[in-house]
């Protein structure tokens, strides 16, 4: 029946991501770069998680934590940067329906995991520099077993509601995203209900599950710059911030990159200006983690030393 029809494009639609520009001359230099970053991130990540599993010295909980991420940052831009690809390349923007509930549930999925996963390296720098003697008791490999854990438990309920609220509302056929993954804010904005418990689930979610991380990395760097403080020679202290280096800059990076973006949006029109701030932390900021935990960290230098070297033997 007739009136049936406009039900029916309420629930069973497409969506269209726009991307970063539509100018049809930048799209081959778009895809070169992002083809680019995305090998980079992968090849670079996968590096770091064999060189842990390889090399028995990086057995311990700060490493374990570090390959996590590593295998997080795979996934996370894993989930939006192949999709814009394939867009570029096939000349279409459609994603459909199921598609961009998908893909909005992995990339909240893979952005809270690894906020839990910087705080819980947090706090493993916390135990190592200001409990030293009881390390290996605290950090027993159970706990950070279960830590890892529960950090994916949450992520993974937290990422399903939000996931389950945005399947529940209408939109208007071919409904246009200016974005170039399914952005949640820019999703929620573009649908034809009523956004009140969507919104209310978003900014209690945001309050505990960016917020009270944030809090606790602040809390450990705030109770290691005391201990550090406290140490009397200038090569202690420069050894116990060292192991810290990494770990901040990371956090600055996903930090500092994510606010730039939600203040872009706040402050701009330009849709396209905000899906280009995005990148920062969708795509440059898991490449650059490997980078930075392998150029600052000796033990990583070695193992990827020895696992280079071992490749060669073998050949």
């Amino acid at each position: 029946p007739l009136h049936m029809e406009p039900q029916n494009d309420t629930r069973i639609l497409d969506f269209l991501l726009l991307g970063l520009s539509e100018e049809p001359e930048l799209q081959p230099l778009l895809f070169g770069i992002f083809l680019c970053m995305y090998l980079i991130t992968v090849c670079g990540n996968l590096l770091i998680i064999l060189a842990t599993i390889s090399d028995s010295h990086l057995h311990t909980p700060m490493y374990f934590f570090l390959s996590n991420l590593s295998f997080v940052d795979i996934c996370f831009t894993s989930t939006t940067v192949p999709k814009m690809l394939v867009n570029i390349q096939t000349q279409s923007k459609v994603i459909t329906h199921a598609g961009c509930i998908t893909q909005m549930f992995f990339f909240l999925l893979f952005i809270v995991l690894d906020d839990f996963l910087l705080t819980v390296m947090a706090y493993d720098r916390y135990v190592a520099i200001c409990h030293p003697l009881h390390y290996t008791v605290i950090m027993h490999p159970w706990l950070c077993v279960v830590l890892v854990l529960v950090s994916w438990v949450t992520s993974v309920l937290y990422s399903l509601l939000q996931s389950l609220i945005v399947s529940s509302l209408s939109f208007r056929t071919h409904t246009q995203i200016p974005h170039f993954f399914c952005e949640f804010n820019h999703v929620v904005h573009l649908t034809s209900s009523d956004t009140f418990i969507s919104d209310i689930v978003m900014y209690f979610g945001s309050i505990l599950l960016a917020g009270g991380p944030f809090a606790g990395i602040l809390y450990s760097y705030y109770k290691i710059a005391s201990t550090i403080r406290k140490i009397s020679s200038t090569q202690g202290k420069y050894k116990a911030f060292s192991t810290c280096v990494s770990h901040l800059s990371v956090v600055s990076l996903l930090y500092g990159t994510s606010v730039g973006v939600y203040l872009s949006k706040a402050d701009s029109q330009n849709s396209h200006s905000s899906a280009a701030a995005s990148v920062m932390y969708t795509v440059v900021t898991p490449m650059l983690n490997p980078f930075i935990y392998s150029l600052r960290n000796e033990d990583i230098k070695r193992a990827l030393k020895r696992l280079t070297e071992r490749k060669t033997i073998v050949e």
